[in-house]
């Protein structure tokens, strides 16, 4: 284990030591922050903002020390998903469905149960090849129009010590 993967480990820790108490302890402040960026108007900026952020945190927190997400929320998956993984597993997408799925109060599909079930005891992902779109994207941090989302990645402080770790760094700037 190299220097940085020890770091990232002992950084990881200390987030996921506490991060529901932490979260619930900034959320008021990253609830006021993200309004006053909402209606900010240099929205390429936090754009390259959040995604400097976002590479800082991801070399310093090891989502496979975590997997918060993979153990806490479930993400959407689509037809293509649905399809993609179906077809690694050697079954049809309506078996797939049927065993793996429900739909959300949104209508869309998720994971039937948490953690989710691709989720091995190390923390890695026995289909992270083929993992869902949503699965790819988390936590989001990383794409354009950020403003667009920041509903969603203020409720993510609970979840992802990055997303924590980003808005935490971004209060200064």
């Amino acid at each position: 284990m190299s220097p940085q993967d020890d770091n990232s480990q002992n950084l990881t820790r200390e987030y996921l030591a506490n991060l529901q108490q932490k979260a619930a302890q900034e959320e008021p402040e990253i609830q006021a922050l993200a309004k006053k960026l909402k209606k900010n108007k240099k929205k390429r900026r936090l754009d390259e903002l959040v995604r400097e952020l976002h590479d800082e945190a991801f070399t310093k927190i090891n989502c496979l020390d975590c997997a918060n997400c993979c153990k806490n929320i479930s993400p959407i998956i689509y037809e293509k998903d649905i399809d993609r993984i179906a077809r690694h597993l050697r079954i049809k997408p309506a078996e797939f469905t049927q065993r793996y799925l429900r739909v959300d109060d949104e209508g869309d599909y998720v994971f039937r149960n948490k953690p989710c079930p691709f989720l091995m005891p190390d923390n890695y992902c026995s289909i992270y090849s083929l993992r869902p779109r949503s699965c790819r994207d988390y936590p989001h941090t990383d794409r354009k129009n950020f403003h667009q989302i920041l509903h969603l990645a203020v409720r993510d402080i609970y979840t992802c010590p990055a997303v924590l770790y980003i808005f935490q760094h971004l209060k200064p700037r």
